[in-house]
């Protein structure tokens, strides 16, 4: 099932480039699982996923988690992103988990993981992000 504030938030064209795709949701523990395809157009001259699409998978992952958290009202300006690379991702199904750490009144902090298709963690990532209102279209209430 789609979570209520990704189904009334349009896909980007951004997130669409990277094959987004929903896994699983679970908001009372604060974590989103989501995949994407490492296609052959992200890979850098050593035949490998280029670190900075890989740093956008984890971004469009721990930013739609804020969204569902806030459960629509807020969207998440990314501040600060750090990404740590473990291991090499080659082209494949790729998965990112995302869990909140805090979600203040004005700013959340995020961490994510990004596995390659070996089921190896490749990535992780922290993040904090400025909570604003607003720029989205809110929630219908249940």
């Amino acid at each position: 099932m789609i979570d209520p504030a990704l189904a009334s938030f349009p896909l980007p064209p951004s997130a669409k480039l990277l094959g987004w795709r929903l896994i699983s949701v679970d908001p009372e523990a604060g974590e989103l699982e989501v995949g994407f395809e490492g296609k052959p157009e992200f890979l850098n001259p050593a035949g490998v996923v280029q670190g900075g699409i890989l740093t956008a998978m984890l971004d469009d992952t721990m930013g739609p988690l804020i969204l569902i958290m806030t459960k629509g009202r807020l969207f998440g300006a990314t501040i600060e992103l750090h990404t740590q690379f473990l291991h090499v991702v080659r082209p494949g199904p790729i998965t990112v988990k995302a869990r909140i750490t805090q979600l203040g009144k004005r700013i959340a902090f995020v961490e994510g993981q990004l596995f390659n298709p070996e089921g190896q963690l490749a990535a992780r990532a922290t993040a904090s992000a400025s909570l604003i209102e607003g720029l989205l279209p809110p929630v219908p209430a249940r």
